[in-house]
C-alpha cells in the first residue's frame, strides 16, 4: 500500500526535483540559443567588399558627438536594432569625407539625413569645413530626405542637388533657449533653495529662485543665440546662393508664406530655393541610379560610411605607422568626481588616462578635446592638476567642441594653446552652490527636527533644518574663494591681469568668435587644426593620431563583445529587437533613471556648470 500511495513528503520532494530539472533544461536551452546567436553574429558582421567606383553614402544617425557614450550591456540587449547607432562620431564623418576627397574610387557623395536627430551648431560647423573641402574636388554631392530639420538641412545645404519628398518639409524655426522655473511650485511645497553664486550672469540656479529669466540671463542668452542664428543663416544663404536675410524672413513669415503655397510645405521649400527637386522615394532611387556609377544589376554603387572607414583603416594598418604620436584625449559630458563611464567626464578616469600616457615615450603632444558645460569644481581641479602639474612634460593644446564652459574652461585655461570653433560656447567663468532645505515643508506635515550638538555647526548639512546665518556665511565664503581661484587661474593661464579677466568673467558665456576677440582662446579651428598645432609645438611632422580611452574590465570586454555579436546576429536575421516594442520601451524607461542618480557629486557641493550651454 505504501508503494502505491507515496507519502506527501515524497510527492513534494519529487515535485521539487522535477521543477529544478525543468529550470536547468530551460537555462540550458536559453544559453545554447544565445551562444548560437552570438556565433551567427561573428559571421554576420563581416566587412562587405569595397566597390571599384561608387558613392560614399553618408547617413549619420542619432546625435552627433565627440565621444560615444558607454552602452550598458543590458541596453545592448533591449535596444531597437533598427536604430543601433544612437550616436555618430563627428571625427568619423570628417575622416571619411577627407579620405573620400582624394580617393579615386569615390565618385559622388550622397547625404541621407533622415536618421540624424540632432547636432550642435559647432559640430555641424566642423563637418561643414570637411564638406567644403570635399566640394572643392568637384565630385557631385547629392542630398536626399523625407524631411529636413535644422540640423539635417545644414548638412544638406552643401549639396549640389537637394531632393525632398513631396510629402516632406524643410522646418527651420530658429534657435531658442527656454526652460522651466520652479519658484512658485517650491513656495507651495515650502521648500527653500539656498543659492550662493559668484558672478551675476551665473544663471544655472535661477530656475529655483525665480518664475522667469533674469535680465542678466536674458541679455547674455539673447546675445549668444542671435550670434549662432546669424552664423547658421549666413552659411546656408552662402551655400545656396540666397539673398541675405532669406532664411530669417522665411522663419518669421512661415505662416503667410505657407498659406500662399496652399499649405504645401515641400512646394514652399522649393519656391524659397531650399531644395532643387521634389521626388518620392522611388524617384530619388531612380535619380541616384541615373547619376552614380551602376553595378551589373543597374543599381547605383555606394559604400556606407562605416564600411568605408573600416576599409580605409585596414589599408592604413597595412603600412608601418609613424613612431611619433599625438594623443587626443576626449572630455565629453558633465565633469564628475571619481570614475565615470564614457558620456560623462570622470575626474579619476581622465587623470588615469593622462597618467598612462607618461609611459609611452612615443607620445609627443596631447590634444584635450573639451565638449563639456562643466560640473564639479573639485573634479575640474583634479583634471587640471593631472594635465598641467603632473610629470607629463608635453605640449598640451585644447580643442573646444560645442561647449567648453565653466568647469570646461577651468580644465582648458592653462593649455599651451586653445582653439575653438566660431560657434563654440565657452566662458561662464563663475561658481555656484545650491542647497535645498525642507524644514518648512516637513513642519507643514507635522514633522519637526530638534536635538543637541557639540558645536554651532554640528547640523550644518541637515536638510530638515533651516540654514543658519553662520552656515550661509561659510558656504558663501567657499564659493567666493573658488571664484577667486578661477579668475586667478585664467589670468595666469592666459597671461593677463585679474582686472581683464573679471570683465570677461562674472559667469557670462561667449561664442568662440567673441572668445578669440577677448583673448580667452588663441585661434579659431577644429580638432584637426588643434592636432596640427600640437604637432607643431612638439616639433614633429610625421606622426600618428591616437585616441586613448579608459581600460575596460575583462567582464566589460566579454559582455560588450557578446552584446555586439548578439545585436549583429539580430540585424542579420532581420529582427529589430528580440523583445516586443512595448516591453522594450518599458524596460528602457525603468533602467535609464538608474544610470544617472549621481550626476552631481562634488564633495563640497560647489559647481562650475554652464546651464545655458546646450543650446
Amino acid at each position: 500500500m505504501a508503494s502505491q500511495n507515496p507519502s506527501i513528503f515524497r510527492r513534494f520532494f519529487s515535485f521539487i526535483n522535477t521543477f529544478f530539472k525543468a529550470i536547468r533544461t530551460i537555462i540550458g536551452i536559453i544559453f545554447t540559443g544565445l551562444l548560437i546567436i552570438a556565433i551567427v553574429g561573428m559571421f554576420a558582421d563581416q566587412l562587405p567588399p569595397m566597390p571599384e567606383k561608387g558613392a560614399l553614402y553618408l547617413a549619420p544617425s542619432g546625435v552627433l558627438v565627440d565621444q560615444k557614450s558607454y552602452v550598458y550591456p543590458i541596453d545592448t540587449l533591449i535596444a531597437d536594432q533598427a536604430m543601433a547607432n544612437p550616436e555618430t562620431l563627428v571625427r568619423d564623418i570628417i575622416d571619411a569625407l577627407d579620405a573620400a576627397a582624394v580617393d579615386d574610387r569615390i565618385t559622388h557623395l550622397v547625404i541621407a539625413t533622415d536618421f540624424l536627430e540632432a547636432g550642435g551648431i559647432a559640430k555641424l560647423d566642423e563637418i561643414s569645413d570637411a564638406l567644403i573641402r570635399f566640394k572643392k574636388t568637384e565630385k557631385p554631392i547629392i542630398a536626399v530626405a523625407d524631411n529636413f530639420n535644422q540640423s539635417q538641412y545644414f548638412l544638406a545645404a552643401h549639396a549640389d542637388q537637394i531632393l525632398l519628398n513631396p510629402m516632406g518639409a524643410v522646418l527651420i524655426t530658429g534657435f531658442g533657449a527656454y526652460g522651466n522655473y520652479y519658484r512658485e511650485a517650491l513656495d507651495k511645497l515650502k521648500i527653500k533653495v539656498n543659492v550662493f553664486r559668484a558672478g551675476e550672469y551665473k544663471s544655472a540656479a535661477e530656475p529655483f529662485l525665480r518664475n522667469d529669466m533674469s535680465d542678466q540671463a536674458r541679455e547674455e542668452t539673447a546675445d549668444v543665440v542671435n550670434r549662432l542664428w546669424q552664423s547658421y543663416t549666413s552659411k546656408i544663404e552662402q551655400l545656396r546662393q540666397l539673398n541675405s536675410g532669406t532664411i530669417n524672413n522665411l522663419a518669421n513669415n512661415l505662416d503667410s508664406k505657407l498659406q500662399a503655397a496652399n499649405g504645401d510645405t515641400a512646394v514652399l521649400a522649393q519656391q524659397e530655393g531650399l531644395v532643387d527637386q521634389l521626388a518620392t522615394r522611388s524617384e530619388m532611387h531612380s535619380y541616384l541610379n541615373q547619376h552614380i556609377p551602376n553595378t551589373i544589376d543597374g543599381e547605383y554603387s555606394a559604400v556606407d560610411m562605416e564600411v568605408y572607414l573600416a576599409h580605409i583603416r585596414r589599408e592604413e594598418s597595412a603600412s608601418i605607422p609613424p613612431t611619433d604620436k599625438v594623443a587626443v584625449v576626449v572630455a565629453k559630458g558633465n565633469i564628475l568626481d571619481g570614475q565615470q563611464p564614457e558620456g560623462n567626464v570622470g575626474a579619476d578616469t581622465l587623470a588615469q588616462i593622462l597618467s598612462d600616457l607618461r609611459y609611452d615615450p612615443n607620445i609627443k603632444a596631447i590634444v584635450l578635446r573639451v565638449d563639456s558645460p562643466g560640473g564639479s569644481a573639485f573634479a575640474s581641479d583634479v583634471i587640471r592638476d593631472a594635465l598641467y602639474h603632473s610629470q607629463l612634460n608635453l605640449p598640451i593644446v585644447v580643442s573646444m567642441g560645442s561647449y567648453a564652459a565653466s568647469g570646461g574652461y577651468w580644465i582648458a585655461a592653462e593649455a599651451d594653446k586653445i582653439l575653438a570653433l566660431p560657434t563654440t560656447i565657452t566662458g561662464s567663468i563663475g561658481v555656484y552652490s545650491m542647497i535645498p532645505t525642507v524644514d518648512e515643508s516637513f513642519a507643514a506635515l507635522g514633522i519637526h527636527s530638534d536635538g543637541v550638538g557639540t558645536t554651532d555647526i554640528a547640523g550644518i548639512m541637515q536638510l530638515d533644518r533651516p540654514m543658519s546665518n553662520q552656515a550661509k556665511s561659510i558656504i558663501r565664503s567657499s564659493v567666493e574663494n573658488i571664484y577667486s581661484r578661477f579668475v586667478t587661474l585664467v589670468a595666469n593661464g592666459r597671461n593677463t591681469s585679474l582686472a581683464e579677466v573679471e570683465v570677461m568673467a562674472r559667469g557670462r558665456i561667449w561664442t568662440g568668435q567673441q572668445a578669440l576677440e577677448m583673448g580667452l582662446i588663441d585661434q579659431l579651428g577644429g580638432l584637426n587644426d588643434a592636432v596640427d598645432s600640437a604637432a607643431e609645438l612638439a616639433g614633429i611632422s610625421d606622426y600618428e593620431v591616437i585616441y586613448p580611452s579608459r581600460l575596460l574590465s575583462p567582464y566589460e570586454q566579454f559582455i560588450q563583445e557578446i552584446g555586439h555579436n548578439f545585436s549583429a546576429s539580430l540585424r542579420y536575421l532581420g529582427f529589430d529587437s528580440w523583445l516586443p516594442e512595448l516591453v522594450r520601451q518599458k524596460a528602457q524607461s525603468i533602467i535609464s533613471p538608474l544610470k544617472y542618480l549621481s550626476n552631481f557629486n562634488d564633495p563640497r557641493n560647489i559647481y562650475l556648470h554652464c546651464d545655458s550651454c546646450p543650446i
